[in-house]
């Protein structure tokens, strides 16, 4: 398992996320799939930290999992990744104009998040290490 580094933190945050197109609308044609994959990438970028380590399509939802560090809420995350997607969705691809024609969206305003749990074996062996860890710091400041 790999574990990510932040300043104070080891931390191993994966979420599952779902979220699904307005009014159920089957609008994710393997084109535009394939647009989003490359998008969706980009903008995760633009947020230091945050990962994507898969995600699937289906006509009317995605699912991803995600690692998203501790120093984001995860609503900020999917609500950043959900508005600047739609944006750059409805600028390349202008007939979501004709499906969406009262409303500037593409996806619905929820979501679906769950947290990717590890076993307790995995967290047992870092409490152990931990302590060995800071048992090691004392001894060296003595």
């Amino acid at each position: 398992m790999e574990v990510n580094f932040s300043a104070h933190a080891v931390y191993r945050i994966q979420y599952h996320v779902v979220w699904v197109t307005k009014y159920r609308r089957r609008i994710l044609k393997p084109y535009v799939v394939e647009y989003l994959r490359v998008v969706i990438p980009k903008l995760i970028r633009k947020m230091p930290g945050v990962q994507m380590e898969t995600i699937g399509f289906d006509g009317d939802h995605l699912h991803m999992v995600m690692i998203i560090p501790p120093k984001y809420a995860v609503a900020d995350v999917i609500g950043q990744l959900k508005c600047q997607s739609a944006s750059n969705m409805r600028k390349t691809f202008k007939w979501l104009s004709k499906v969406y024609w009262k409303e500037n969206v593409v996806w619905s305003p929820g979501y679906f998040v769950s947290s990717v749990g590890v076993d307790e074996a995995v967290i047992r062996n870092y409490v152990e290490y931990q302590g060995r860890k800071d048992s090691d710091q004392l001894r060296m400041e003595l």
